[in-house]
């Protein structure tokens, strides 16, 4: 479990969280439970997508993948338990948070994680393919496979920070619009969905202007949010122009 969660990665999803968390007034240290549970669903996901019956990759980031090193059988129980061991650490250490605000957290990562959200996606994206013709049907992939965990993290941010309802649901939309533009521009560096290409970097541009405009009301202790947004742009567009880097 710890090789599948410790071998790097940018960490933007536990970023969303502080950042959101941050734009309304909360701490980077009151959302350190919810990063460390949002990060494990990631992992058990790349742990599971990496298995043979799905991607069959066999290195990532460098290093053999789970399945690789431990075996499919242990691919499939680290992942397991890494989702399981998610729900344990979104409670542990969280003084000060609203009860409600807990409970609503626990709804929110099961909701954008299951099939809702993550799994749904990667059971649609495993059907369409890297060939897509539809800009529609492909953000209804970047929604659920990517865009769901960047919502929960929007959610999260604003939950541990003690926020109300309103500010969790802008907060999650924040998510979910960064996170289809993410893989919008993942796509666009991974050299994936070319039909789509021109489409994809209008729509980027477009995602990130109504995150912008999002975060607008919360005022400087956004800028963060803002800057997260900004680079996603600068990413999808740096990479159309040949620049590779991550």
């Amino acid at each position: 479990m710890r090789y599948a969660v410790l071998q790097g990665g940018k960490r933007m999803r536990p970023l969303v969280i502080i950042a959101a968390c941050e734009a309304v007034g909360g701490t980077a240290e009151a959302a350190l439970p919810a990063c460390c549970a949002l990060e494990m669903v990631h992992a058990y996901s790349l742990v599971h997508d990496d298995l043979p019956a799905m991607d069959n990759d066999l290195e990532r980031r460098g290093q053999p993948t789970v399945h690789v090193a431990f075996g499919h059988a242990g691919g499939i129980l680290i992942g397991d338990a890494l989702l399981s061991q998610a729900f344990m650490a979104l409670m542990r250490g969280a003084d000060g948070v609203p009860p409600a605000n807990l409970v609503a957290a626990a709804r929110v990562l099961a909701h954008h994680s299951g099939v809702d959200g993550m799994v749904g996606g990667q059971a649609l994206d495993l059907a369409l393919g890297q060939d897509a013709h539809d800009l529609t049907a492909l953000e209804q992939v970047h929604a659920l496979k990517t865009g769901a965990l960047y919502a929960a993290a929007g959610a999260l941010g604003a939950l541990y920070a003690g926020a109300d309802a309103d500010t969790v649901r802008s907060l999650e939309t924040w998510g979910l619009k960064f996170g289809i533009a993410f893989q919008h521009a993942d796509d666009v560096l991974d050299d994936d969905q070319k039909a789509l290409r021109t489409q994809a970097l209008a729509r980027v541009d477009e995602l990130v202007g109504e995150c912008d405009a999002i975060a607008a009301p919360l005022g400087d202790r956004a800028e963060p949010l803002r800057a997260i947004s900004k680079w996603v742009r600068d990413r999808a567009h740096a990479a159309a122009a040949g620049v590779k880097a991550d």
